[in-house]
């Protein structure tokens, strides 16, 4: 009997020891804020959205995606990789998106210091140094009377064509947009990525003339096919064109934040004359980002 009771209290041991090894083994994961304090951003629409990243020993981590961009916004992070973090990178992704890893189309970037890091748009591109000319005219169609209505990116000031556009050349996942805004709401002229060549659309364009393609330059002549609330042929005298900075692929029809060039158009200004193209409202892109 007492060697029974010697056993079963063996056995209640074994087991209370082995439950005691079984909590101490699993295995407690840490987490971390890291708070998001950015400027500028703005919404992308419902099929892409903002990814933050850390860079760990070289790799990307993680640390959640975002549509909001009201801030600052925080989010939960593994300790230990935060604390080896070097780097934090913001992308747009697709909301849809089966590659774990960062898309090309990255926003943000900045190395950590301590605690924090600052983080700006340089990696898009430098834009201090950019310049713009345009002129007002329609070589899409065989009518000299509505020659108002077109833009291209193009300077003439010496007597022939030369390109109107000094910008730096985008990282993977940029594109240029050219916009004219009228009466407030931007119209584009077309994609592109060199100034030096003629935009995406200039075969393509719904609102060109049918004579011709236009000038080897970004542009667009607005004579037909005109958005709900328009009539084409228009004038652009009044109106401020733009320089855009936009994702690709982009479903936005809206300007992206981005905007290194901007210039309203003088009610006076004088049609196939060179027009200087002032800084746009948004050249650079910048916040803060606190582990």
């Amino acid at each position: 009997m007492i060697r029974k009771m010697y056993l079963a209290v063996m056995a209640m041991g074994l087991l209370s020891v082995s439950c005691s090894n079984d909590d101490d083994a699993t295995p407690q994961i840490e987490t971390s804020e890291l708070t998001l304090n950015l400027a500028g951003l703005e919404a992308l629409g419902d099929d892409f959205v903002y990814e933050g990243w850390v860079i760990v020993d070289g790799a990307p981590v993680s640390t959640g995606r975002f549509s909001d961009v009201t801030f600052p916004q925080t989010f939960q992070v593994l300790s230990t990789q935060l604390a080896a973090a070097t780097t934090f990178v913001l992308s747009i992704e697709p909301t849809v998106d089966p590659d774990p890893a960062p898309a090309e189309t990255k926003v943000l970037a900045g190395d950590f210091s301590g605690t924090s890091a600052s983080v700006n748009s340089n990696l898009v591109a430098d834009f201090s140094t950019v310049a713009g000319t345009f002129i007002l005219a329609t070589p899409t169609d065989a009518d000299d009377t509505n020659e108002e209505s077109g833009v291209w990116f193009l300077d003439n000031a010496s007597g022939s064509a030369v390109t109107g556009l000094n910008l730096p050349v985008l990282s993977d996942g940029w594109k240029y947009e050219g916009w004219a805004v009228i009466n407030g709401t931007p119209i584009s002229t077309g994609t592109f990525t060199d100034a030096s060549m003629a935009d995406d659309n200039a075969a393509t364009s719904v609102f060109k003339g049918d004579t011709g393609n236009g000038p080897g330059y970004p542009g667009e002549d607005y004579l037909q096919n005109a958005p709900a609330g328009f009539t084409f042929p228009t004038d652009l005298r009044g109106a401020t064109i733009v320089v855009s900075v936009e994702p690709s692929p982009d479903n936005s029809a809206a300007p992206f934040t981005l905007k290194p060039l901007a210039q309203m158009v003088a009610t006076d200004a004088a049609v196939h004359t060179s027009i200087t193209m002032g800084d746009g409202p948004v050249q650079s892109l910048m916040g803060t980002v606190n582990r």
